[in-house]
């Protein structure tokens, strides 16, 4: 009895077997469910056949991911182990990280990109994460991770490089030029193909973008120019030059899933008007920035 027991018959490997192909099913069905929900918002009539035909979760959305979870271990440690004032305004901990874009800092060029990793308070980084995993785990998951992660990056240098010519003495914090960046590609996208995303779903799309765009740019705003501040005012050029980005980059990137982008011309234009405004901005800081 014990042998038999040790070692299952094989009507039991059979069962076994069974069970598994079932849960499988059963987590097939669940995840076509879902890429089907996803095409609706995402892609326009013609191409979400194409994308359910290839559809899968592997890999999953780790680009996205991986950045929120960085954003909120940065705030975490400001706002837990450097205890500060962690609301609306700056504290005295941010400013001095080594990650916050200063204009007397600007030599040190990382400061470019890791000021998307510091946030001014909690209704910034929930504002910013929940955007960013709302409407960047869906795109991820269409686009997969390297064209996400091209457009959201492409509006955080841009967010940054048009805060130092637009706005040079302000200090910026923040991951909304990436955000923007992604909500720009999107937004482009509705309209364009607004008559085959289901008019009444690109309606409901336009309303709640435009409403969270005009709610974090209010609080942006505030922080800006109303909200008193014990460090230096934050900048808000960034939320404007990375939809910029967006609109360009990011729209031909994202109207492109079924194709290489790089065959797309537009794409050619975009990123060639992209470096152009970097390589002015980076002159611009060099010799004739007030920072200076």
């Amino acid at each position: 009895m014990e042998m038999e027991r040790m070692n299952p018959g094989p009507g039991d490997e059979e069962d076994q077997k069974e069970e598994k192909d079932e849960r499988n099913c059963r987590a097939c069905i669940n995840c076509d469910r879902i890429h089907k929900t996803i095409s609706k918002w995402m892609l326009p009539e013609n191409a979400r056949a194409t994308y359910l035909e290839r559809a899968n979760c592997i890999p999953p959305p780790l680009f996205i991911i991986s950045v929120s979870i960085a954003e909120l271990a940065v705030f975490i440690y400001y706002a837990v182990w450097m205890p500060q004032k962690q609301w609306i305004t700056l504290d005295e901990g941010i400013c001095n990280s080594p990650f916050i874009y200063k204009p007397e800092k600007r030599e040190e060029a990382w400061r470019f990109i890791s000021y998307m990793l510091v946030h001014a308070g909690v209704e910034h980084i929930l504002g910013n994460l929940v955007l960013q995993l709302i409407l960047g785990i869906p795109l991820e998951m269409v686009h997969k991770g390297h064209r996400v992660g091209l457009v959201y990056l492409a509006g955080v240098i841009g967010g940054s490089l048009a805060s130092s010519v637009f706005d040079p003495m302000r200090a910026l914090v923040g991951a909304s030029g990436g955000v923007y960046a992604l909500i720009g590609g999107y937004f482009m996208n509705i309209l364009v193909n607004f008559r085959e995303m289901i008019p009444l779903f690109g309606v409901f799309r336009l309303v709640f973008i435009v409403s969270i765009v005009g709610t974090d740019v209010g609080f942006a705003l505030y922080r800006r120019f109303i909200a008193p501040v014990n460090g230096p005012q934050v900048s808000f050029v960034a939320h404007v030059a990375g939809g910029l980005a967006g609109m360009s980059i990011g729209y031909v990137i994202f109207s492109c899933f079924d194709k290489s982008f790089i065959k797309d011309p537009r794409f050619w234009i975009s990123i060639v008007a992209y470096l152009v405004c970097v390589v002015a901005a980076v002159l611009f800081n060099i010799f004739l920035s007030p920072a200076n």
